[in-house]
């Protein structure tokens, strides 16, 4: 049983993890002189290679231990998984170029998160025995209605950029590239829920070892390392045949070159710290813990749409549409009620 099983707080927590996201890729739009690659191989740097040993090291007791006692093939599986959810990453990054942010994070995360929620249970065969009890199917029930709810938030970002298209100070808007884009991003982001699932020895041989909550953090330097690996090809093989390795040395136009070095520095601990919160979520939902994927991805949904409304991406749009995204929080707000409920029925009474 996880620890100190609490559905109310892990929630609390994924909130955190989830505001931290959210706000993960907006230092991007500050940015001088930096083709995407450099930015994006920088951040991710930060998040899928270093950071992750750094707060394993911190918080991992015997980490040596650890990972000499940890199954090698959920190593290797975690490893690939996240491999394969880094062509995602790259995806959502570059979708954000050509349909906005509000518009890629509403569709990419609404197919993450009934994907990533739905299959780890299905492959592992405990999915029907999930929906055999009615604290099970209230949660499975959140899962699907918080994945409409954002393909509403979708719909309501894309009625904001037609009505904007055109506009001055309207950023581009291709569709044609984006939701392509964007359906890929969202398939393969599914694949870290996967990754963090295969690891889940690991975090166990860390509990053992007295890692307590924290447990999850031993699962990064896995999952994240993967992902670093497949950006490092594909960034860098755009950074080489554009010749852009020398951005990094080179000043902005306006601001110093530190600056730019802090804006995806900041990208990549926030990308981090998602996760470092999502795992002290995790550990307490209890007997239906892979609901915590459904549960980030929907809060993370509502704070990035809060967010995109303070940076003013839906200031020109009209009332009609304005109304559209009202409901569809209304419904995402349901959705976590649902799944938080249904965890709740399902934890042990003291």
């Amino acid at each position: 049983m996880p620890l100190d099983s609490s559905p109310l707080a892990g929630t609390a927590w994924h909130a955190v993890g989830a505001a931290a996201a959210a706000l993960c890729y907006a230092p991007q739009r500050y940015l001088r002189k930096w083709s995407w690659q450099t930015y994006w191989l920088l951040q991710a740097a930060a998040c899928w290679l270093v950071l992750p040993w750094v707060f394993a090291w911190i918080t991992i007791p015997d980490l040596a231990a650890v990972l000499a006692e940890a199954p090698r093939d959920a190593m290797l599986k975690s490893y690939l998984l996240g491999a394969t959810y880094g062509i995602g990453g790259i995806a959502f990054g570059v979708a954000i170029r050509y349909v906005g942010y509000s518009l890629t994070y509403a569709l990419a995360i609404s197919i993450s998160s009934v994907l990533g929620t739905l299959l780890p249970p299905f492959l592992a065969g405990t999915l029907g025995q999930t929906l055999s009890s009615s604290a099970g199917t209230i949660v499975i029930c959140g899962v699907l209605v918080g994945g409409g709810a954002m393909f509403v938030t979708g719909y309501a970002g894309f009625r904001r950029e037609r009505e904007t298209a055109g506009e001055a100070g309207a950023p581009p808007f291709n569709a044609r590239i984006g939701l392509p884009l964007v359906i890929l991003a969202g398939t393969f982001a599914a694949f870290f829920s996967l990754s963090l699932a295969a690891a889940a020895p690991i975090a166990a041989v860390a509990a053992k070892h007295g890692a307590g909550a924290l447990q999850g953090n031993v699962m990064y330097i896995f999952s994240n390392n993967g992902a670093f690996t497949t950006t490092l090809l594909y960034a860098g093989w755009l950074a080489t045949r554009a010749r852009t390795w020398g951005e990094y040395a080179r000043p902005a136009e306006g601001r110093s070159l530190a600056f730019n070095y802090f804006l995806a520095i900041l990208t990549g601990f926030l990308w981090y710290f998602q996760f470092f919160f999502y795992g002290l979520g995790h550990v307490r939902m209890g007997r239906f813990d892979f609901s915590s994927w459904a549960i980030h991805m929907i809060i993370l949904i509502i704070f990035s749409c809060g967010f995109g409304v303070l940076i003013g991406e839906w200031k020109r749009s009209r009332a009609a549409t304005k109304l559209v995204l009202a409901v569809s929080i209304a419904l995402l707000v349901g959705a976590i009620g649902l799944i938080t409920w249904g965890n709740y029925l399902a934890a042990p009474r003291s």
